[in-house]
């Protein structure tokens, strides 16, 4: 079994890995900037948490030294402000700083998060994508690299983020609601890096992963409503009003809605090359976990959900 240490192992992505690759006998480090974020007991037996600044180039090469491979799975969603600036130094700068430490620390496998369309469209969030994609391309390592769509699950920020807003809300105005995603499964997403590790054949491959179904972001919500046995309606905004609900979106502590999440979804997320079929992974539908991560209409927490969602 292998040694493996993880960047972003706390994350919705990474906490599902680090069980799953501790399970199957891996030897699992996770680094963190702060131990007090993170409970000892939440971690499967056997992982080591690591507290250093991954942005301390000597630090970070000394912590990577001997392991067999690195996972990279840092990634943020928004910054503060609209510069960039943040994009860059969690998806650019920190990939180029593990990658050196890799070469400098003698580790030659390299796993990388990214997503799917990085290096196209407007937003922020995807250029940055694009500048660490082609930073590992170009870094000598043995890179795999894997394109997500947006990934649904248990805790999740699409179906469980929207069912929270549509307890309170009995009318969403939504920008871009036409935009299109073809969600894919945490667990898939899990699957095809355990895969990638075991199989060299990935080596130097992009892997694009989405689901077999399509939707728009409208229909994600009435999904969401109807799971919830909630009538709630969708007010699809026409782009110039959603443009402005993102602009004052920005302002909003925790940042729900971004200038930079508008132009995201000006590009459809639905892939084009299917990376799950080429690693021999057979996709998980949604409409076959929905109601393990939402829970069912005539269940007794749905039920009072929706009571108070009336009152």
């Amino acid at each position: 079994m292998s040694r493996l240490l993880i960047l972003g192992g706390s994350g919705f992505v990474g906490r599902a890995l680090v069980q799953r690759l501790s399970r199957a006998g891996h030897a699992v480090t996770v680094l963190s900037r702060n131990l007090n974020t993170h409970s000892q007991r939440l971690l499967p037996p056997g992982v080591v948490l690591h507290e250093l600044d991954v942005y301390d180039p000597q630090a970070l090469q000394q912590a990577i030294a001997g392991h067999d491979a690195v996972i990279n799975l840092v990634g943020i969603l928004n910054e503060s402000g609209d510069s960039g600036r943040g994009f860059q130094r969690a998806h650019v700068h920190l990939t180029k700083l593990v990658i050196a430490a890799c070469q400098l620390g003698g580790v030659n496998r390299l796993l990388q998060m990214s997503s799917l369309n990085a290096g196209r469209g407007h937003s922020h969030y995807l250029k940055s994508r694009g500048e660490a994609e082609a930073a590992v391309k170009a870094s000598g390592l043995q890179w795999t690299i894997f394109e997500p769509s947006v990934i649904f699950g248990q805790g999740d920020g699409l179906f469980c983020r929207f069912a929270e807003v549509l307890k309170l809300a009995p009318v969403l105005p939504l920008a871009r609601a036409g935009c299109k995603f073809a969600p894919v499964y945490l667990g898939d997403v899990v699957t095809a890096f355990e895969r990638a590790l075991a199989d060299d054949r990935t080596i130097g491959e992009v892997y694009e992963l989405y689901g077999p179904d399509v939707f728009t972001l409208a229909d994600i919500v009435r999904i969401t409503a109807r799971q919830l046995g909630l009538q709630r309606w969708v007010l699809p905004l026409p782009d110039a009003l959603g443009r402005m609900q993102a602009l004052a979106m920005d302002f909003v502590p925790g940042k729900p809605f971004s200038s930079d999440n508008y132009r995201s979804l000006l590009t459809d997320s639905v892939g084009g090359v299917d990376g799950l079929h080429r690693l021999g992974i057979v996709p998980v539908r949604v409409a076959e976990v929905l109601s393990d991560i939402l829970g069912h209409a005539d269940d007794k927490q749905t039920r009072y959900a929706r009571y108070r969602a009336r009152r």
